[in-house]
């Protein structure tokens, strides 16, 4: 049985909900940040049910928001919303 991770040793996670599709996604923040910047980041897709078809919610370390933000900005990806939880970035109750 593995132990868990202490709260203050976990990474930050932001999550951004996205208007556009994985691969253009993707191939934004290489372009900009690189492989490494993309690494550093720790990015992950995340799925739910919730979200509308034509966007994409986008899991990142909190250290690496702004150099995410500037790369999904320089091809002209709209970001909808930034959130510290699921729950909140889709409004659920």
């Amino acid at each position: 049985m593995q132990k868990r991770l202490r709260p203050t040793l976990r990474e930050k996670k932001r999550y951004l909900l996205i208007k556009a599709n994985k691969e253009q996604t993707e191939k934004a923040i290489l372009e900009f940040i690189g492989i490494l910047g993309y690494a550093k980041a720790g990015i992950k897709f995340v799925k739910d049910e919730k979200t509308p078809v034509e966007h994409s919610i986008l899991a990142i370390n909190r250290e690496k928001l702004n150099e995410v933000r500037a790369s999904l900005m320089f091809k002209e990806i709209t970001i909808k919303k930034v959130s510290g939880t699921i729950k909140g970035l889709l409004g659920k109750k």
